[in-house]
């Protein structure tokens, strides 16, 4: 038998465990790849969703404050109607933007979840337009956009699989009756 017979199948071994740790490289990478990319666009999702959150809720924010002018909410600092409009414009003017990327990246359970959010605050700014003087039914909508936001948080959370996180719930002083 000739040398190269009797060192074949160690050479045939050689190239077998090199083949094997070529593919076990490639596939550790694939999948390294594969994490990163998901952890990327996960942080990607989040930045979005909480963006959108912070514009809403600069929205929401104004309004409580003319409700407050108009005799509808306890917020400590009113803002009349004209005083609010050109903030009120920047931020829906803020909004559509941050909608577009939602809508881009969001999934589409948390994309309708803003969607009952941000209609429910959408009808806030039409009371207040209106120059309505209803405490009570300001606070109907409140309590509708409380649950929107908390509606729109869960979602997110379920989504990024996050843990459950607080309501953001707490009492608030009665709005005084006129």
């Amino acid at each position: 038998m000739s040398v190269f017979l009797q060192q074949l199948p160690a050479l045939i071994g050689v190239v077998i465990g090199a083949l094997g740790s070529y593919l076990a490289v490639v596939r550790g990478d694939q999948a390294r790849f594969r994490r990163e990319r998901a952890a990327r666009w996960e942080e990607r999702r989040l930045a979005v969703y909480a963006d959108y959150a912070r514009v809403l809720k600069t929205a929401v924010t104004l309004s409580y404050r003319v409700a407050s002018h108009l005799g509808n909410d306890p917020h400590p600092h009113p803002l009349t109607p004209e005083e609010a409009a050109p903030l009120i414009a920047e931020a829906t003017t803020a909004r559509d933007p941050a909608g577009e990327s939602l809508l881009l990246l969001g999934s589409p359970e948390v994309v309708e979840t803003a969607r009952t959010w941000v209609t429910c605050a959408m009808e806030m700014e039409l009371f207040l337009r209106e120059g309505t003087r209803d405490p009570a039914a300001w606070q109907a909508l409140l309590e509708r956009q409380r649950a929107g936001r908390q509606a729109y948080y869960a979602a997110v959370r379920r989504d990024l699989a996050l843990p459950p996180g607080h309501s953001a719930r707490w009492p608030l002083p009665p709005v005084p009756h006129s």
